[in-house]
Formats: C-alpha cells, sequence, structure tokens
C-alpha cells in the first residue's frame, strides 16, 4: 500500500498499545516505525530490474520484521525512558506496527515476500488497489483527531477501535468483491474459450467495485472488467492484444528477462521501443500505458542481444482510463476497453 496508508495503520497500532501511557507520541512514532520496512527503496540493488523485484523481500519479512522489533522496542525504550514505559508494552508496540505492514501489502496485486528467506514467491491475494480512500480515509482521519486531542481524553480509544474496524470491514468487503470477480473471471474465460496459462484479477483504480479480469496465453493477453454491479447474466467480453513473446529470441534465458517472467507471474508482454526490446508488467495499468516497463535488449543481427544493465522507462498515461473506469462501474454497456 502507498505510504499514507501505512504511517496511518502503524499510527492507529501504536495508538492501541500505548495511546493511553504516552497520548500523541503514540500515533507518531507508530506511523513512522511502520513505514521502516518500505526503506529499502533507497538502498540499490544494482540494476532496475533488481530494485523492482526485491523490493518488499527481507526487509517486509516476517521473520526478519519479528527480529528487527524488539531491536526497535529497546531503541525507542532508550530515547524515551521519561514515560517509563515497561519492556513488554514497546515489544508489542514494535511487533504490531512492523507487522502489520507486511501483511496489508499481501493484499495488493504485487504482494509482498513475507516468508523471506524460506520463500521468496510474493504473496498477493490481489484484494485491493495500492491506494484505496474508502481503507485509508477512517485511519486517517482518526490519527489527526488523535493527534488534536489530549491521551485524557475519555474517547481517544473508542475512536481508534471504531476507525480500525472500519477499515478492516472494508478489507474484508475487498476479500468478497475478488470473489465476485474470480467467479465472472472462470465465466467469462469459459464463454470465450481460452485455454490461459495464468489469470489473475486484479482491483481497479482506487475502487473494489471494479475487476480488471487479465488472461494470458502463448501468443496473446486478454482483458476484460467486471463490476460487482453488473447483471447477473452480463458476461464481461474479452479484447486480446499480441505478447509478441517472439521478439525476446536470444535472451529469452538471461538473468534479467527470467527475473521478470518470475516476478511477473508470466503476466508481461513485449514490445519495442526505437532499436530497445521491453517487457511491460501487466499488473499495473491498462493498455498501452502500464506502470513497470524495462528496456531487456537491443536488436541486432541476426537476434535480439541483452542490454546490460537493463534500463527501465516510464510510458505517459492517459488519465481519462480512471474516468473511464468509473464510469464503467455503474455501466456495463460501456466499451469493453478504454
Amino acid at each position: 500500500m502507498d505510504s499514507v496508508t501505512q504511517f496511518v495503520l502503524g499510527g492507529a497500532m501504536g495508538e492501541l498499545v500505548l495511546g493511553r501511557r504516552i497520548g500523541r507520541l503514540a500515533p507518531v512514532l507508530g506511523g513512522i516505525c511502520a513505514t521502516l520496512p518500505d526503506l529499502d527503496v533507497f538502498y540499490s540493488f544494482g540494476d532496475p530490474v533488481s530494485d523492482f523485484t526485491y523490493h518488499r523481500s527481507a526487509t517486509h519479512s516476517i521473520f526478519v520484521l519479528a527480529i528487527a522489533a524488539p531491536v526497535v522496542a529497546e531503541l525507542l525504550r532508550l530515547v524515551f525512558r521519561r514515560w517509563h514505559e515497561g519492556r513488554l508494552g514497546w515489544y508489542m508496540f514494535a511487533w504490531l506496527v512492523l507487522l502489520t505492514h507486511p501483511v496489508l501489502d499481501c493484499f495488493t496485486t504485487y504482494g509482498t515476500q513475507i516468508l523471506w528467506p524460506l520463500s521468496d514467491t510474493p504473496v498477493s491475494w490481489s484484494t485491493i488497489f495500492i491506494i484505496d480512500p474508502a481503507y485509508t480515509l477512517p485511519l486517517l482521519v482518526a490519527v489527526i483527531w488523535l493527534l488534536a486531542i489530549s491521551k485524557a481524553n475519555p474517547r481517544r480509544m473508542a475512536i481508534n477501535v471504531t476507525a480500525i474496524l472500519l477499515s478492516s470491514t472494508y478489507l474484508g468487503w475487498t476479500v468478497y468483491a475478488k470473489g465476485q470477480a474470480e467467479t465472472a473471471a472462470e465465466t467469462a474465460i469459459a464463454e470465450a474459450g481460452l485455454t490461459p496459462d495464468a489469470v489473475k484479477t486484479i482491483p481497479g483504480p482506487f475502487t473494489s467495485t471494479l475487476w480488471r479480469i487479465t488472461a494470458v496465453d502463448d501468443a496473446s493477453y486478454h482483458d476484460a472488467w467486471f463490476s460487482v454491479f453488473d447483471p447477473r447474466e452480463h458476461t464481461p467480453d474479452f479484447v486480446s492484444y499480441d505478447r509478441n513473446l517472439e521478439l525476446l529470441e536470444g535472451i529469452e534465458e538471461t538473468w534479467a528477462v527470467q527475473r521478470l517472467v518470475w516476478f511477473t507471474g508470466e503476466l508481461y508482454k513485449v514490445g519495442s521501443l526505437g532499436n530497445s526490446i521491453t517487457i511491460s508488467d501487466l499488473r499495473m495499468g491498462v493498455e498501452p500505458a502500464y506502470a513497470f516497463n524495462f528496456k531487456v535488449g537491443t536488436r541486432g543481427n541476426p537476434h535480439t542481444v541483452e542490454l546490460s544493465p537493463p534500463q527501465q522507462f516510464a510510458i505517459e498515461r492517459d488519465l481519462s482510463v480512471i474516468k473511464w473506469a468509473w464510469a464503467r462501474i455503474f455501466d456495463p454497456q460501456m466499451p469493453t476497453a478504454p
């Protein structure tokens, strides 16, 4: 999830443990500590593909964070010893604000390597967009309110718990909506006669009511859209696009290509940009603009040659797709593709 969401979730967790004892400091420290796992974005793993695929690995592992939590707790206890808070309180504080971060990330499309080093496969339940105001807003309002009142206010706990329950209930709703999208995907794939190698249902931008169904096979990838408000008899229609996998001939076994194939779970397409061969992750964005794109090769004679190191590049996005997506939530007759 985005940094604001992780901050306010950590702030709410910090308040839950220590709010009655240290007041406004609890949500502030909780928010700061909750963002610590994302500090890996400031570390270079050597090249853009490594940076992209190793983010949310060791620093998001529940095992690493469980070990790091006592260290963080002891540092907080040392710096804020005037509060006379015992070890147990600080330890519970650190464990809760740190561990809720990767757990929440598991609900996103990209997930997180929460079981590293036992497994480096990202856990991704893909039920919530990386920015979803419906989840964040209750926590944000609560944390702002907590910062404005004294620790003696008897309503601190009630307001904080209410915000946590509202956000958690919404997260539960996204799981239910995901189930509806999965059912729609199965029906749509069967009616279209597709035999995909991989399928993923992905929440639409800033909402859990609209879902993109992406199915890939050796030659093509197929996109369809489903809204929880669609009539029961409505079946999503697919639009198909070429994956252009033949462009990888000669570099298909290189580390960067293999790493991206693994990390995307086969949900990628290949393209060309000038003299470069590119790979785009299909899980974030819509045709033709995707969020994560990499140059992995250069056209050669007779075959493509590896580009080392690979390069990341951006494609200008048409923000009108967001307007289209929100209109599609309530209108199943909208054009299939934005």
